[in-house]
């Protein structure tokens, strides 16, 4: 029952660590499925980390205990999205580098979020930390299931609404004329805007959608995890996301496979320390674990996946 009663926490656990990366993996595909390269979802989801955290705190101090936590779902969600206009302007109006637009982002939002953190709390690194955070939900009957239940049936708010937008992504990518537009944009904008499609309006809806699902991801970290933002609230999520996101080949089922994978690398690191064996590996090995695996899992992905045909490319349309 030991045994039993581990691996249910370790599939706990996952999903725990697997929820900000799901939201934020999703993201990165809206972005890349209509052909903008999105390396910015770290950055991005610190700022959805930093809202949420400002925003609960402040709805907190206003008395709105019971919705804060929505509220600062909201704001992550509205920030995030505005940060990643900026990449949307830069790379699809300006058409400048995609890859140097995400580093910019990345570095923007790391330094931006702390100084005006560093304002608000008077100096202080970090928020203060949050009472009206997400608490975990068991659906009756189901969550006494041996193993799976307490892991997938008794869960943050945040893990439920993860696992639906997986389906109702794919429902809306591969089964909508809004998905097909945004696919084929990604493959070949000339025969896209020939059709009437306007290769602008879907990139920036893609990359405004990245944006709001990346905003949701940090702050399932702020929310559920750390109770507070500080400069390493996120450390690697965004880029672990971007991984998971090459790994899933840019499909939500496969995105949803890579994160999950990763998530559970993540808990590992939590559980091998109740084991003998791991007294003596230096913590720092444990932690390293999740990254060390990223790039193993990116180096053999090389080759394999392959993402929209037009990836990465400005779209000029007197070039058809």
């Amino acid at each position: 029952m030991d045994a039993l009663r581990i691996i249910g926490e370790l599939l706990q656990t996952t999903l725990v660590f697997s929820t900000a990366l799901i939201f934020t993996a999703l993201g990165g595909i809206f972005s890349e499925r209509s052909g903008v390269v999105n390396i910015g979802l770290e950055g991005l989801m610190v700022c959805g980390a930093f809202a949420s955290a400002v925003s609960v705190y402040y709805a907190e101090q206003a008395g709105m205990i019971g919705a804060a936590p929505w509220i600062g779902l909201l704001a992550a969600a509205l920030f995030a999205m505005l940060v990643s206009a900026v990449h949307a302007v830069a790379s699809i109006t300006f058409k400048a580098n995609q890859v140097v637009s995400g580093v910019v982002i990345n570095f923007l939002s790391a330094g931006m979020t702390i100084y005006l953190v560093k304002v608000l709390f008077e100096g202080a690194g970090q928020t203060e930390t949050l009472n009206a955070v997400f608490h975990k939900v068991a659906i009756p009957g189901l969550a006494s299931i041996p193993v799976i239940g307490p892991a997938l049936f008794n869960a943050y708010p945040t893990t439920y609404i993860a696992l639906i937008l997986v389906i109702v992504i794919w429902y809306t990518l591969f089964k909508t004329p809004f998905g097909l537009r945004l696919r084929s944009v990604g493959e070949h904008p000339g025969a896209a805007d020939t059709l009437g499609v306007s290769v602008a309006k879907m990139r920036y809806i893609g990359v405004l959608l990245s944006g709001l699902l990346a905003g949701l991801g940090g702050a399932t970290i702020t929310l559920t995890t750390t109770s507070n933002f500080s400069h390493n609230t996120i450390s690697g999520q965004g880029f672990i996301a971007l991984a998971a996101l090459i790994f899933g080949k840019w499909h939500p089922l496969g995105v949803l496979g890579a994160t999950i994978f990763f998530g559970l690398a993540q808990a590992v690191k939590n559980f091998v320390q109740l084991f003998d064996f791991a007294k003596n590996i230096p913590m720092e090995f444990l932690y390293m674990l999740p990254y060390v695996l990223t790039i193993l899992v990116l180096a053999g992905a090389v080759g394999r996946a392959y993402p929209p045909s037009a990836l990465g490319e400005p779209y000029d349309p007197g070039k058809r």
